[in-house]
C-alpha cells in the first residue's frame, strides 16, 4: 500500500484501541481492506483481553437505568483494575448501556445476552471490546433488576 489513509487509521483506532503502527502494519498486510484490517484487530484485541481475564478487579463503579415509567430499575457493578479506568468514558459508556440491558432483559445471563442496541454483539462482546481497548481487566459483579410490584 504505497499512501494510508489517515481516516481509516483514526477510524480502525476509534474502534479498536490499537496503536496506530500496529494498524498500519495489518492494512500493509491487507493492502489497505478495511474490513479484514478490522477483523485481524480485533481479534487480536480479543486476545490480549482473554489474557487479562485473571487480574484483580478491585475498582470500578455501580451504575444505574431507571425507566422513564418509574417502575423498572437495572443496577450493575461494573470493576476494573483501576480507577484510573473506572472514569473513562469508554467504561462509563459500557456501564450504563449494562444497566439499561438489564433493566430491558433482566438479570439472568447478562454477558450471554444479545446487546439491545445491537444484536448482532453479545453482551460479553462490548466487555472484551473494552478491555481489549483500555487494556484492564473489566469484568461485571453483581447485577439486579427491580420491577414495581414483582
Amino acid at each position: 500500500m504505497s499512501k494510508i489513509n489517515i481516516d481509516l487509521i483514526k477510524r480502525l483506532r476509534e474502534e479498536t484501541g490499537v496503536a496506530i503502527i500496529r494498524i498500519r502494519e495489518v492494512l500493509d498486510e491487507v493492502k489497505g481492506d478495511e474490513k479484514k484490517a478490522l477483523v485481524i484487530l480485533k481479534k487480536e484485541g480479543f486476545e490480549k483481553a482473554s489474557k487479562r481475564e485473571g487480574r484483580e478487579t478491585g475498582q470500578g463503579k455501580v451504575f444505574v437505568y431507571s425507566h422513564h415509567t418509574g417502575k423498572v430499575v437495572g443496577l450493575v457493578e461494573l470493576l476494573c483494575e483501576t480507577d484510573f479506568v473506572a472514569k473513562n468514558e469508554l467504561f462509563e459508556a459500557l456501564g450504563k448501556d449494562l444497566a439499561m440491558q438489564v433493566a430491558s432483559m433482566g438479570d439472568k445471563t447478562l454477558e450471554k445476552q444479545e446487546f439491545i442496541k445491537d444484536s448482532s454483539k453479545k453482551v460479553s462482546d462490548l466487555i472484551k471490546e473494552v478491555i481489549a481497548k483500555t487494556g484492564e481487566n473489566v469484568r461485571v459483579g453483581r447485577v439486579f433488576r427491580v420491577e414495581l410490584g414483582k
